[in-house]
């Protein structure tokens, strides 16, 4: 049995839902897609598939081996793509999401340097401040703040960021600095709804999670519009390090309960997995991610 080809026609099995679309997609012929799932399933000694008049249903080993499946065919394409797509210049549409600040700060620079290379690339930069599905909305390439919970994504990471409680000296000499998170339930706090959208800010304290409830006058879903309530002394805010950080070097605001701050967030630059890479999504990825990670 071809195990590369078996694992071929068992993907497109899962992903088309049918026995006959799969044969149609392969572009061969029904009992040849029956024989070839019959005989991988008796070659693992597990049924990967319950199959009904109706319809097709994964069991749980051909969940896992459908992601195993698709991980070690997207390695193949691509180290067979590398081999070619070094003998040809970067060309064609690009399309990159980012949040809108650190877009701005971060990203932008690399993207401009980039086309300054490759100028047969033409990119369009979608700066977002919510979680994009790449393949639903046609994302080749993405920065992701956070914890990725999708799979089929390929992540490299190029760093972390700190989330940080600060507020102007002018509303610390009012109020006084709080020496625990706690106290915040007593203060005003100014909350993005966009980067909080629970009125309730997390901490880390001795070696648990502590949610903590807070409130104040002012919320807002842009992050820039909140920064500049902090900086004017309506409360404290909480933001990624990177929004405040030149505002914090002029001393316009200063960090609180830096010992309690919640583990920093990953940043990692983001392309779907099955995608077969195209030469620009990878000379940009690879242009992209040693400049990123000093910044």
């Amino acid at each position: 049995m071809d195990k590369l080809h078996a694992m071929t026609t068992f993907v497109h099995i899962a992903e088309q839902g049918s026995l006959t679309r799969a044969a149609e997609s392969l572009d061969t012929s029904l009992p040849s897609v029956v024989r070839t799932l019959a005989a991988l399933e008796n070659a693992l000694g597990a049924r990967l598939l319950n199959r009904t008049t109706r319809k097709l249903a994964l069991t749980q080993e051909g969940r896992d081996y459908l992601e195993r499946c698709r991980r070690i065919l997207a390695d193949i394409a691509e180290a067979e793509l590398a081999l070619t797509s070094q003998q040809h210049e970067p060309s064609g549409n690009l399309r990159i999401t980012a949040p809108v600040l650190f877009g701005q700060l971060h990203l932008t620079p690399i993207i401009t340097s980039y086309i300054g290379q490759h100028q047969k690339v033409k990119i369009d930069l979608l700066l977002l401040d919510r979680v994009v599905n790449l393949v639903e909305e046609g994302i080749d390439v993405a920065l992701r703040i956070g914890e990725l919970a999708d799979s089929t994504l390929v992540a490299i990471p190029v760093g972390h960021i700190r989330r940080v409680v600060c507020a102007s000296p002018k509303y610390l000499q009012r109020v006084g600095i709080p020496k625990n998170p706690a106290t915040l339930a007593a203060h005003d706090c100014v909350r993005t709804s966009g980067l909080t959208p629970n009125p309730h800010w997390q901490f880390f304290e001795r070696g648990r999670t502590q949610q903590v409830p807070i409130s104040g006058p002012f919320v807002c879903n842009q992050v820039a519009a909140s920064i500049d309530a902090c900086v004017s002394g309506l409360g404290f805010g909480m933001f990624l390090s990177y929004q405040v950080q030149h505002l914090l070097a002029q001393k316009k605001l200063v960090v609180v309960l830096e010992a309690f701050e919640p583990p920093p967030l990953p940043v990692s630059i983001i392309y779907p997995h099955a995608k077969l890479l195209s030469t620009r999504v990878r000379s940009f990825v690879d242009w992209a991610t040693p400049r990123l990670r000093p910044s």
